[in-house]
């Protein structure tokens, strides 16, 4: 008895985007990825699994924006393009979503391979290494984590010693040191998609 062609086709391993790019899950190539895809998608991602208060839903865009402002303010003199990494550093999840870190870690070493083999695809098609420099990444791991303390605690309903413990009080910020640089307040999905390209846009100049 023969195999149907159902049987013995490969499962679809691609995405097709809004911009009519067919991006390959398993080989990424950086010639499909496209910065509208990216804030399209990231706009619609919510943080902290949609736990937060609001109207809306805040969004993997929203804390790309946040971080970069803040290394900016962490390291005043750093390169613009490592500026530009940190708006980027989350860009996989426009394809994979936004996973909280226990899922994360329960899923394995699979899909942090399978995480940076996007985020190298995206750094090559906007200019920048493959991999970062170890001291970049530190820096924009710092204001990650500090993004990460104020969102938990403004609006994820973290006590502060709990976010604390989790991701470190920043030193040398408070909750109006963040609004002064964009308000924690949730925005619509088509604010924070122009956000992250208008911020996109100056990095790039």
């Amino acid at each position: 008895m023969k195999s149907s062609s159902r049987q013995t086709e490969a499962p679809r391993a691609w995405q097709r985007m809004l911009s009519g790019r067919r991006l390959d899950l398993l080989e990424p190539s950086p010639l499909d990825v496209e910065i509208e895809d990216i804030a399209h998608g990231l706009a619609r991602v919510a943080r902290w699994n949609g736990q937060t208060h609001g109207a809306h839903a805040f969004s993997v865009a929203q804390h790309c924006v946040l971080v970069e402002q803040l290394v900016g303010k962490f390291y005043p003199d750093i390169d613009p393009r490592w500026r530009l990494a940190a708006l980027l550093h989350d860009s996989s999840e426009y394809v994979i979503g936004d996973m909280i870190s226990p899922f994360k870690a329960a899923l394995g070493l699979d899909y942090r391979a399978f995480e940076a083999r996007l985020m190298e695809a995206v750094h090559v098609r906007f200019g920048l290494p493959a991999h970062l420099p170890d001291r970049v990444e530190q820096r924009i791991k710092r204001a990650d984590k500090a993004s990460a303390f104020f969102e938990a605690t403004v609006l994820a309903g973290f006590e502060d010693r709990e976010a604390a413990k989790f991701f470190g009080r920043p030193r040398g910020l408070d909750a109006a040191s963040i609004s002064a640089l964009q308000k924690l307040a949730p925005q619509t999905a088509e604010q924070a998609g122009e956000s992250f390209i208008k911020r996109f846009s100056q990095l790039r100049i």
